[in-house]
């Protein structure tokens, strides 16, 4: 399991049109990563579009955001165009990032267990250095949280 303090994993995946982008392309400023089950289900859209309301602070202090799911680029294309999405999503298909950043686990709903990405967010400082984690990251309040948290830095 990652812990602050830990190096990031680096992982190079597609965007939605295809090019690779990797964490480590972004040394040097702070990034969000944060991980989500899949594309247009009501949590995942509420914690996107909150993310888009908040894109321009995050913004203001230099910081990349970035989302990735097990979704297609397909997928991804039309999520950002749908909820005209101002940041980076990636596809891990393969659940490469997913499973580095152990956010691939057992899942319970409704009595019923199975496997999934519990919806996770790491924030990374300029060197690559995990942070902050938010095992469980609530829809709404995950934007805001990472903001005031980054405020108190």
């Amino acid at each position: 399991m990652l812990e602050v303090g830990m190096q990031a994993p680096d992982f190079a995946l597609p965007n939605e049109k295809g090019e690779l982008v990797r964490l480590s392309d972004f040394r040097g400023k702070k990034v969000v990563v944060y991980f989500y089950p899949k594309d247009n289900t009501p949590g995942c859209t509420r914690q996107a579009c909150a993310f888009k309301e908040r894109y321009a602070d995050f913004q203001a202090k230099d910081i990349v955001v970035i989302g990735i799911s097990k979704d297609s680029e397909a997928s991804h294309e039309k999520f950002i165009t749908k909820y005209e999405l101002p940041f980076i999503l990636l596809a891990d298909v393969e659940k490469e990032a997913i499973q580095a950043y152990g956010v691939w686990q057992e899942k319970k709903m409704y009595g019923k267990v199975s496997f999934g990405v519990v919806r996770s967010t790491f924030v990374i400082d300029e060197a690559g250095t995990i942070i902050k984690i938010y095992p469980k990251a609530k829809p709404d309040d995950n934007a805001g949280e990472i903001l005031n948290f980054l405020a108190k830095e």
